[in-house]
């Protein structure tokens, strides 16, 4: 499979909703929204994002969705302690999407008491994750040619 970013052009073929771990997947196998099986070997570390577009083998071309999930989502209108919040989350590695006046990750009741401890308002949530990519990951899209098994 090739993977490109959405200005890739073309029209989509299907479009596949995929949760942020299925997403950090190299190999994987999921079905498309017609129920298509769809198989892909990525290269190691590519992490696929919410509007990256897939090709397959016979050049249909497959939308990457973030799907919904839980998520934790603490909210704080003090910038510093958000930031506080924040740097407490990555020192522990957490993938966190950070927004304005809020941080979203994936639920984990004791960093939620954690942050709770720290003066935040967290509850849970069911929306897409996109975390941030971090220092030393890639950084827009990679353009890559991938083999993939695409089955109709």
């Amino acid at each position: 499979m090739e993977s490109r970013a959405a200005t890739t052009g073309g029209t989509l073929a299907a479009t596949v909703q995929l949760t942020y771990d299925e997403r950090k997947k190299s190999r994987a196998r999921g079905r498309d929204e017609n129920g298509a099986e769809l198989a892909w070997f990525l290269e190691r570390g590519t992490v696929l994002a919410d509007g990256d577009v897939l090709r397959c083998v016979d050049g249909a071309l497959i939308g990457v969705r973030a799907a919904a999930e839980p998520l934790s989502v603490a909210r704080c209108d003090d910038a510093l302690l958000l930031t506080r919040a924040a740097y407490h989350l990555g020192n522990r590695h957490v993938p966190l999407q950070i927004a304005v006046g809020e941080l979203r990750y994936q639920p984990d009741h004791v960093l939620d008491a954690m942050l709770e401890a720290l003066g935040l308002s967290v509850t849970r949530a069911t929306l897409p994750f996109a975390p941030e990519s971090g220092a030393y990951g890639r950084q827009g899209h990679a353009h890559h040619d991938h083999q993939e098994q695409h089955e109709h």
